[in-house]
């Protein structure tokens, strides 16, 4: 994952300051899936005059390049992550909008049966379960 204008470079896109700044934000930020709009605030907070269409440009082409994997949640609104080539399936908690990751071997192997039962070979595959979090769960009591 490039994380300095070199590396940005080589993935084929030039090392503007938006998206150098973009970059530092998924690699430093304490959540690994932001909307656009959650990465346009950061922006704001770092006093960047940033503008949200550029946001989503420079988004997109990040997406393009491989660099983050962009995901449509049942929460409304697509959130990227960054793309560190390993795969995961995600809890999304249909209240405040959490994304947590998990990776679950036994899982993946009854995918595999599955498919092969019904016939089909996998190309790819995403799984998301949606529930409430614990914090959301808590408040609600």
């Amino acid at each position: 994952m490039p994380n300095n204008p070199s590396e940005l470079k080589a993935s084929g896109l030039k090392a503007t300051l938006p998206r150098l700044k973009i970059l530092d934000i998924f690699h430093n930020a304490e959540v690994r899936h932001l909307s656009a709009e959650d990465v346009y605030k950061m922006l704001l907070a770092d006093n960047l005059d940033v503008g949200l269409a550029t946001v989503y440009r420079v988004l997109t082409q990040f997406e393009q390049a491989g660099l983050l994997q962009r995901n449509h949640f049942e929460t409304g609104k697509a959130v990227f992550e960054l793309n560190e080539g390993s795969h995961h399936d995600h809890l999304v908690c249909l209240d405040c909008g959490k994304v947590e990751e998990f990776f679950d071997e036994e899982i993946e192997r009854r995918q595999v049966r599955i498919a092969q039962e019904y016939g089909f070979e996998i190309a790819d595959h995403a799984l998301a379960i949606y529930g409430h979090c614990k914090d959301c769960r808590k408040k609600k009591k």
